[in-house]
């Protein structure tokens, strides 16, 4: 499924919702709260996400309430603030899922209360969990930053992998991007569910990082213990890949491993121009935020759901590859380019 959108392209979309937005919505939105609820609010993906939404509701004048976890995670606390935007009489929620499982019963309770349910970045299991869901292909995300490492080693038979995941949680954004890396870098899986379950002595081990420096930075201590020759780091996103990076600097060996993640975020991009960060999948959480609240105000009008040009619920919010290493076959932009759009 490749439904790419711009934002001319979602001012196009059908009878679901969007193009009466600019009168209709907006003339009714100015009583409309919303949520916005996020894994953390200190990674910087998230901050950004909160820009977008927090521009877009004040454009069309939306109420809005933001929330975060205290850690990627962190279920209990979306759980509560899940509650107190039922309990306020939310119009819409748009939320990051630390654990779609543990959330399930909160936010059906939510949809039944008559509140439009989204989820940004992380799809629910199933997605049907929530009315839609606007977010990157995780899966190709990962799939480009395997191909880009497999063709940078040119041999891989010698390739000793360490795996810098997110959290122990089965979230569909951390075990999408892990094995589309996998993938792409010529891995056999097994289950595209599941994390850790293929059988390819090139890799070294998993680690959790919680998606932030520090985690990043003890995961690949600890991988490095277990093989000192790794030389392929995987990680779940730059704050972590920036950990990833520290620690082999103070072994040495910062320029013994490529290095690879998902994000795209202005930071992440700059030490992709700085030798950090061999290539990155950047997405775009602004315009994930931006759309959710414009689908918002789209249900607060007349009681349309989003869908997309394919009748579906799912919004492709795009992805593209930063490198500055280019490889043929593999289109990609570079971190110059990217720092002009990043994360918008």
């Amino acid at each position: 499924m490749k439904t790419t959108f711009t934002k001319t392209a979602l001012l196009c979309m059908t009878a679901a919702g969007f193009v009466s937005l600019a009168s209709g919505a907006n003339a009714a939105a100015h009583s409309v709260s919303a949520c916005l609820i996020t894994k953390t609010d200190i990674n910087p993906f998230f901050v950004k996400m909160k820009e977008g939404a927090e521009a877009k509701a004040e454009e069309l004048g939306i109420t809005l309430n933001s929330y975060a976890g205290k850690i990627d995670g962190d279920v209990e606390t979306q759980i509560a603030a899940v509650e107190t935007c039922i309990a306020a009489g939310a119009k819409g929620i748009l939320i990051t899922p630390s654990d779609g499982a543990a959330l399930m019963p909160i936010i059906t309770q939510a949809r039944e209360a008559g509140a439009l349910v989204i989820a940004l970045d992380t799809p629910f299991e199933p997605a049907t969990v929530a009315d839609a869901t606007f977010a990157t292909d995780n899966f190709k995300a990962g799939v480009l930053i395997g191909e880009w490492a497999a063709a940078k080693m040119g041999d891989t038979s010698n390739a000793k992998i360490a795996m810098l995941d997110l959290n122990p949680s089965e979230v569909s954004v951390d075990y999408l991007r892990n094995n589309g890396f996998l993938q792409g870098f010529g891995v056999d899986i097994k289950d595209p569910t599941d994390i850790g379950d293929e059988d390819d002595a090139r890799i070294v081990g998993n680690d959790v990082t919680n998606g932030n420096e520090e985690g990043g930075r003890t995961a690949m201590e600890n991988l490095m213990q277990m093989d000192s020759g790794i030389n392929v780091v995987y990680t779940i996103n730059e704050p972590a890949a920036a950990g990833a990076y520290e620690a082999l600097k103070s072994f040495g060996m910062e320029d013994q491993a490529l290095i690879v993640s998902v994000d795209g975020g202005c930071p992440g991009v700059q030490n992709v121009k700085e030798g950090v960060i061999g290539a990155t999948s950047m997405q775009f959480p602004l315009l994930m935020a931006s759309m959710g609240i414009e689908a918002i105000a789209a249900f607060a009008a007349d009681g349309t759901k989003p869908q997309n040009t394919e009748g579906l619920d799912f919004f492709n919010t795009g992805v593209e590859l930063v490198t500055d290493e280019p490889v043929e076959g593999i289109p990609s932009i570079t971190s110059d380019e990217a720092l002009e759009k990043c994360w918008g």
